[in-house]
């Protein structure tokens, strides 16, 4: 069992300056959890308090129901991997793995067994009589990681592990770490500022902004429901489409007036925005949920924006348009095939089902 619970917890320096502000939050044993948010949002210095190495201010943390506030880090039964794999360059990597069981002087039976586990596990059996100067990013994260592994701990922490590997490298690092999890069964705590990262490893994501949790949920959940504009902005890519308007009643219908456009909100909308009539709201709209219109089978003129293509953005599998109604710009992303003329007026769908409407002055979901 390892499940980690915080209560209340918050972090202020000294200057001041408060970088966690009153989490409350239970991580389940087995359960690999996704803290992400921009630069400084508080999710490192959350991780770190876990980890022992940063003092809470106030709150507690729980671990197996044991409060381990005052428990130093190296008795939390907690392995981290850094951001910089913080290994020793004059060790081989044998050394490095082998480390932590050394200082706390384990049979070396037991240490060669643990570390040829680990390595077997990462596909680096072949890298351990190297020095990490002599190994590629990748390699190097492969070797910080085993070098977690062979503590076989509670916990696992992660703290921006792929940041400094490029892009073709971190897609590869996230299949293993996702590997990694479903054999060890055990529980993950993860940070990255990569919502891409959060949406493919995490049971759950929590989303954080200005040292608050906005929202935790499952990746789904996040994306579909999401609670206030930062979220429905930060999750997502291309960043969800954002316009304000007013909100009109004709003929016992609710419309979205944007200025240039006018679209018919869905009758199940209508409970939640009646307060909001006649005044303004930011609508939502997700990339992938506008269509052209001569794609379409069935549309209505209710639902349909004309607006002027920008740019056209092939990228293989599919194609993004940069769009322009005159007063907001947004990004559509349609099929590979769909290729408008620039500069040109065209003619596109929202899906109404799946639009957002926010409040603009808490920034709020209204639906």
């Amino acid at each position: 069992m390892a499940r980690i619970i915080l209560k209340n917890i918050s972090k202020a320096y000294k200057d001041g300056v408060k970088a966690v502000k009153n989490i409350d939050l239970t991580i389940n044993d087995n359960e690999f959890l996704v803290l992400v948010g921009p630069s400084g949002c508080g999710k490192s210095t959350t991780l770190r308090m876990i980890a022992g190495l940063e003092d809470i201010s106030e709150g507690s943390i729980q671990i197996d129901d044991r409060v381990i506030n005052d428990v130093p880090a190296k008795d939390r039964d907690i392995a981290m991997v850094f951001q910089n794999y913080a290994l020793y360059p004059h060790m081989t990597v044998l050394e490095n793995m082998s480390f932590g069981l050394r200082l706390r002087k384990y049979p070396l039976e037991e240490i060669r067994k643990r570390v040829h586990e680990a390595a077997e596990i990462l596909n680096i059996k072949h890298l351990l009589e190297r020095r990490p100067g002599q190994l590629s990013g990748g390699e190097r994260q492969r070797v910080a990681v085993g070098r977690a592994i062979v503590r076989k701990p509670k916990v696992f922490l992660f703290d921006e592990p792929l940041s400094n590997l490029d892009a073709k490298m971190r897609v590869q690092m996230r299949t293993e770490i996702h590997k990694l999890r479903l054999r060890l069964q055990t529980t993950f705590v993860y940070v990255t500022h990569d919502q891409t990262e959060a949406m493919t490893l995490g049971d759950r994501i929590a989303v954080m902004k200005d040292g608050i949790v906005q929202q935790c949920a499952d990746p789904m959940t996040i994306y579909d429901h999401p609670v206030n504009k930062f979220v429905a902005g930060f999750i997502g890519f291309p960043p969800i489409n954002l316009m304000t308007g007013r909100l009109l009643r004709r003929s016992g219908k609710i419309f979205f007036d944007e200025g240039r456009f006018q679209v018919k909100l869905v009758d199940r909308m209508y409970p939640a925005v009646t307060a909001y009539e006649g005044k303004e709201v930011i609508l939502g709209v997700r990339a992938e949920d506008i269509y052209d219109k001569l794609l379409v089978s069935e549309s209505s003129a209710d639902s349909t924006v004309t607006v002027i293509c920008e740019v056209v953005e092939p990228l293989g599998s599919e194609v993004y348009l940069y769009l322009n109604t005159g007063r907001h710009s947004f990004i559509a992303r349609v099929a590979a095939h769909n290729r408008p003329e620039v500069n040109r007026e065209m003619s596109l769908v929202f899906d109404m089902n799946k639009v957002h409407f926010f409040d603009p002055t808490t920034e709020q979901t209204i639906i």
